[in-house]
């Protein structure tokens, strides 16, 4: 069995602020030890439940926040942008199941940290007519190969957000959200013993089916600003909706993704 573990921070176990999430910021240094720490215990728990092989994808701002040195040696590391897939870059490596660790909930939503790829950016993205966070667009792009979202990480807020689009999924909390950023959270040490038995569990049972949105899709991007529409819309084969929001046709997920982190990319212009 091959797995392939995504790790973004907001999920993260002590993780409530931005300054936590940034690098050179107060807190940051700090949370992404917490970060590497939880990518280890999720690599602990798929050998345990019979691993053969782990991919580790960094999945958080400029993908290359956990330390090279601290990450279980069994694993292998998968750092660095521009990539194509994105959070999901692994997934074509012939792997069987994603875990998705240290995940949170979409734009807009009422969990900690919550926003969509680019807070900055993006207010929403709907998918035919479904809108979706982060779990949901890539456990879509993983399920476009097959692969289905056997485990996730995150708080309250995002386990409840996923669980209707991943049923089947095991969901480990690893914090409560009282507000945007405020939060009730388990210790590190005692989440990353919840998510190493989470991960086991779910890798040691049958594997849930992927997580489908057959193309062609029709996507929707709702900007933070009608500024950053105006930018969007510079994209040729982007159609203004109204003052903050742009559509665009794609054929398969993994070319939405790869559209949607081109205008991420745009967005910071006008930063």
């Amino acid at each position: 069995m091959k797995v392939l573990i995504s790790t973004d921070i907001e999920g993260v176990a002590g993780v409530v602020h931005p300054d936590q999430t940034r690098r050179g910021a107060p807190g940051y240094e700090q949370a992404r030890l917490w970060m590497v720490q939880e990518a280890n215990a999720a690599i602990a728990g798929a050998f345990a439940a019979g691993a053969e092989e782990v991919f580790v994808n960094d999945s958080h701002g400029d993908f290359r926040n956990m330390p090279a040195d601290l990450l279980d040696p069994r694993a292998r590391a998968i750092q660095g942008k521009p990539r194509p897939l994105g959070m999901m870059a692994g997934v074509d490596l012939g792997v069987d199941a994603v875990c998705l660790i240290g995940y949170h909930s979409r734009a807009h939503g009422r969990g900690i940290l919550a926003h969509t790829i680019n807070g900055f950016a993006f207010a929403a993205i709907t998918i035919d007519g479904q809108e979706l966070g982060e779990a949901g667009i890539y456990g879509a792009l993983a399920g476009e190969f097959g692969v289905p979202v056997a485990m996730a990480s995150g708080d309250d807020v995002f386990a409840a957000e996923n669980r209707a689009l991943l049923p089947d999924t095991l969901f480990v909390e690893t914090k409560r959200a009282t507000g945007c950023h405020s939060g009730i959270s388990l210790s590190p040490e005692a989440a990353c013993a919840a998510i190493r038995a989470g991960v086991a569990a779910a890798l040691s049972r049958p594997l849930p089916p992927p997580f489908r949105i057959p193309g062609p899709l029709a996507v929707t991007v709702r900007a933070q600003s009608p500024a950053l529409a105006d930018l969007f819309g510079q994209w040729p084969s982007l159609r203004r909706l109204d003052g903050s929001a742009v559509r665009f046709e794609a054929g398969s997920v993994a070319e939405a993704v790869r559209v949607i982190n081109g205008l991420s990319a745009m967005s910071s212009f006008l930063r």
